[in-house]
């Protein structure tokens, strides 16, 4: 593993123009890890060409904004993708335009890809690694302020505010060290946790409404309807998803949000595996928190009965 890290940083040294990409529908750790990485590169090394790109979430541009380069910037260019796990859920397709490929992510490696693969489940989010990476490597690197803010929302983010299971004396060792470069980490957190009235609004909703089976498998169906009554984006919506782990007797609970040509299920438990349920339904993720995406409505009861069946 040592050697992996130690060849990834021989080749962000090497490389003058590096690309950096992440999964599609980012959450903060996908964005905190690619503009950490970004921010990190140009302020140790101004003159290397560093790009971030992807498509831009509007209640996310807290952390950073994305690039729109060409298609030849990709020749001879290192390109890294963060946080992704399978290559269908890259954003942006020219990843595999450039020189060298490198993947960084922190889900189970169910689908290699790249010239260099460095994934390790064990850290809390792919903001986590990268941090880890330069403060084992510290040589020619410098972080700064911005990229310590960019990381701290994706650890904050990927370990629901140091809550989760995967929350580990590392991770916080790490936190500590971002947090010495006067982040302002009250702004990080509202930034991500604060709601619109309109999403607490829904929330109580959800509270009032939700399904559960006799198993413990809790769920609430989010259609376009309903985030039109409440004036709330799917951002907004599937970020409400553990609502539902508040309530004592939920095992596991799902979301279900409607989108133009597909459903979009979000998956969490206490302390059931749920990955391979969602691999089932052309997703994946981590054991207690996973997604996975269906075609139609009647398949919303055959990933209840399949979260049915997990359940002890």
């Amino acid at each position: 593993m040592d050697n992996k890290k130690a060849e990834i940083i021989k080749a962000i040294k090497k490389y003058h123009t590096i690309i950096i990409h992440r999964h599609v529908n980012p959450d903060p750790d996908a964005l905190g890890s690619q503009i950490g990485l970004k921010k990190l590169l140009k302020h140790s090394y101004p003159s290397k060409e560093v790009y971030a790109v992807g498509e831009e979430m509007d209640k996310l541009l807290f952390i950073g904004d994305m690039d729109v380069i060409s298609d030849n910037k990709y020749k001879g260019a290192l390109v890294i993708v963060c946080d992704t796990a399978n290559i269908s859920r890259i954003s942006d397709s020219r990843f595999d335009h450039g020189d060298m490929l490198i993947k960084i992510d922190h889900h189970p490696d169910y689908e290699q890809f790249g010239d260099l693969s460095w994934v390790d489940p064990s850290y809390s989010s792919a903001s986590e690694m990268l941090v880890d990476l330069f403060l084992e490597f510290p040589e020619g690197f410098i972080m700064n302020k911005e990229a310590a803010k960019s990381f701290y929302a994706g650890i904050l983010s990927d370990t629901g505010n140091f809550m989760n299971g995967n929350t580990t004396p590392r991770t916080l060792k790490i936190v500590s060290h971002l947090r010495t470069y006067n982040i302002q980490p009250e702004r990080i957190h509202n930034n991500l946790n604060v709601k619109a009235k309109n999403a607490s609004r829904l929330q109580k909703d959800i509270l009032m409404s939700f399904k559960v089976t006799d198993k413990g498998v809790a769920y609430f169906i989010i259609t376009e309807d309903l985030l039109k009554m409440y004036g709330v984006d799917r951002l907004e919506a599937s970020n409400l998803v553990n609502t539902l782990s508040s309530v004592r007797g939920n095992k596991i609970w799902a979301f279900f949000i409607e989108y133009p040509s597909e459903i979009r299920v979000r998956i969490r438990s206490r302390n059931i595996p749920i990955a391979s349920v969602a691999r089932q339904f052309n997703g994946g993720g981590h054991s207690l928190a996973s997604g996975a995406t269906i075609h139609s409505w009647e398949e919303v009861d055959q990933v209840i009965q399949a979260l049915d069946q997990a359940c002890p």
